[in-house]
């Protein structure tokens, strides 16, 4: 039960260190622990680290896949909301993988709030077990705030992965699809059953490879603004849709109509690079 230097964490490892807290999880902080070391194996070896790489893991928890990720690189900046497993996990990783000590960084903070001046060294990858209620947020700022961040491994709610990975045309296509494609090419690559947390979950998970990649040009916060009111009335066309954003429906057709888009097609329609190209025309058209 190793990888490299790290005894990784069992079952009845994760509970006896849960009972030592008194920590009963929580739906609120989402808090679904992962006992099964052939899980973390298998997340470590998806992401595809560099040695150089600093890892930002979100909401590590009781330090399963902490222990997993500190041997496949230089360090792990762990980011814990809760400050009872935040002050643990540095104990857990002393008892557990005692020569990699020193690779690891625990941060108290909330992953919604964090900015890149709390994060030494700057992040390159992000790997994680994100919780469901907050998963697409989390992501998404990250993206944001920390654009030192090369590639990135999530998992989350089966159902929130699909709508992350969406492409257009899609059912579950949608606001999280669009913006997390302005950041990087999104794709599920595997699941994870539900069998390998405690406690479980009555929902599947998967993981969600993230690879960054230059955005579309364009102000990120215009074209946000523009898939927002795009998806707000989904069964609407665009003109329709889009008619306060614009001032007018007939203002948001000529908005359209200069972009090159169909004012009759639907938000789920367009790629984020559409959507780039309506908040340009529009920045750059201005109003009669």
């Amino acid at each position: 039960m190793t990888t490299g230097d790290a005894a990784l964490l069992g079952p009845a490892q994760v509970r006896a260190i849960a009972a030592e807290l008194g920590l009963r999880p929580t739906k609120r902080l989402g808090q679904n622990f992962v006992h099964d070391p052939n899980t973390v194996r298998r997340i470590v070896a998806v992401a595809d680290l560099r040695p150089d790489d600093v890892v930002l893991e979100v909401g590590p928890g009781l330090g399963s896949l902490t222990l997993g990720l500190l041997p496949a690189v230089r360090t792990v900046l762990a980011v814990e909301i809760d400050p009872v497993l935040a002050d643990r996990l540095p104990h857990t990783v002393a008892e557990r993988a005692p020569g990699l000590v020193h690779k690891l960084i625990t941060v108290n903070a909330d992953a919604l709030r964090i900015g890149a001046d709390a994060l030494e060294p700057a992040p390159t990858a992000l790997v994680a077990n994100l919780p469901y209620n907050v998963a697409v947020p989390v992501v998404l700022h990250l993206l944001a705030e920390l654009p030192s961040l090369r590639t990135g491994l999530v998992m989350v709610q089966a159902e929130v992965a699909d709508r992350m990975a969406a492409g257009p045309g899609s059912r579950v296509y949608g606001i999280p699809s669009v913006k997390a494609a302005w950041f990087a090419d999104v794709r599920r690559v595997a699941t994870v059953p539900r069998s390998v947390f405690w406690p479980v979950p009555n929902v599947d998970s998967a993981l969600v490879l993230l690879n960054r990649r230059e955005p579309p040009p364009g102000a990120r916060e215009d074209v946000f603004a523009l898939v927002d009111a795009a998806f707000a009335q989904r069964r609407k066309t665009l003109r329709a849709a889009l008619a306060g954003w614009a001032g007018s429906a007939a203002r948001a057709e000529a908005v359209l109509a200069d972009a090159g888009i169909d004012p009759t097609v639907r938000g789920e329609q367009l790629t984020v690079g559409d959507f780039a190209r309506i908040a340009r025309t529009r920045s750059s058209d201005p109003v009669p």
